[in-house]
């Protein structure tokens, strides 16, 4: 009897939670005609959307998505959607971001619900500012669905917290992309923070930045790590220091999209572990 009751009543909270669910979904404002929506599509997990980005999903007629954004995710869409294909992938052809804002403005003008999805969150190293800035020039109505942010989820979920409070009181989000060459950033003064350092599209440029960061004053010793295909089945996570990174990550085999983290935020990823290891242990 206790048995039959408990099968009730988890059935009737799954309802419960449904019902809640779907009444969240109405409550976001429908997508109009000639709309463009900048959806963040999280760390990769489809778990990770948020319940605006499955509502613009499934009302979008057009979705303009980046490489890497998982099928399951596509699959929100309504059967009839078109699905422009916008992916930018380091060293290989791709997309130029001139045309991808050109095509956003003619599906808008076409009067089609148009979705831009992005991974993560579209305004984090996503491009995403400069696309609704020229939504906007031209007239083009748009709305931003924020995603969570690669940098800061995928190092969440591997167990390397972005703040601790004894550890440091910020946190630097950069981009690694134009490494240590022209138009890349000022790496001794990024050191010479002593804060942590999570670094996103730098796999390409990790040995120079490593070195430059070194040179800047942080100790070779500096923990570090590598994240790469964040929250899904394919994640891999490489610790290291500072001064071996890039060796180590490319000894196992790392390749993009991955996320680096520097700083004595790494080094708690070792106890939280441990600590989840002897909990399960005890059970």
């Amino acid at each position: 009897m206790d048995q039959e009751r408990e099968r009730v009543s988890g059935r009737e909270h799954a309802e419960r939670i449904a019902g809640l669910v779907a009444g969240f979904l109405d409550d976001v404002p429908p997508l109009v005609p000639g709309e463009v929506a900048l959806v963040g599509a999280g760390p990769g997990d489809p778990s990770m959307l948020t319940l605006a980005a499955v509502a613009a999903l499934s009302q979008a007629e057009v979705i303009v998505h980046d490489a890497l954004v998982d099928d399951r995710i596509l699959a929100l869409a309504p059967p009839t959607a078109l699905f422009d294909y916008a992916g930018k992938r380091g060293g290989k052809p791709s997309a130029k971001q001139a045309d991808i804002t050109l095509r956003l403005i003619a599906h808008a003008r076409a009067g089609r619900r148009v979705v831009r999805l992005k991974g993560g969150d579209p305004f984090v190293f996503g491009r995403g500012g400069e696309e609704v800035l020229a939504l906007s020039l031209e007239g083009v109505r748009f709305r931003v669905v924020p995603g969570l942010t690669s940098g800061l989820a995928g190092l969440a979920a591997a167990g390397i917290p972005a703040t601790l409070r004894e550890v440091n009181q910020a946190v630097i989000l950069a981009t690694g992309h134009a490494g240590t060459g022209e138009g890349g950033l000022d790496w001794a003064a990024l050191a010479a923070t002593g804060q942590p350092i999570v670094l996103y599209m730098a796999m390409a440029s990790l040995g120079p930045i490593a070195a430059a960061l070194i040179a800047g004053g942080l100790p070779p010793g500096t923990s570090a790590a590598v994240v790469a295909s964040a929250t899904t089945g394919r994640e891999a996570v490489v610790v290291s220091t500072l001064s071996r990174i890039a060796e180590d990550a490319a000894a196992a085999g790392i390749d993009p999209p991955a996320i680096v983290a520097i700083g004595e935020i790494v080094a708690v990823r070792a106890r939280l572990i441990g600590t989840a290891r002897l909990i399960e242990a005890m059970q």
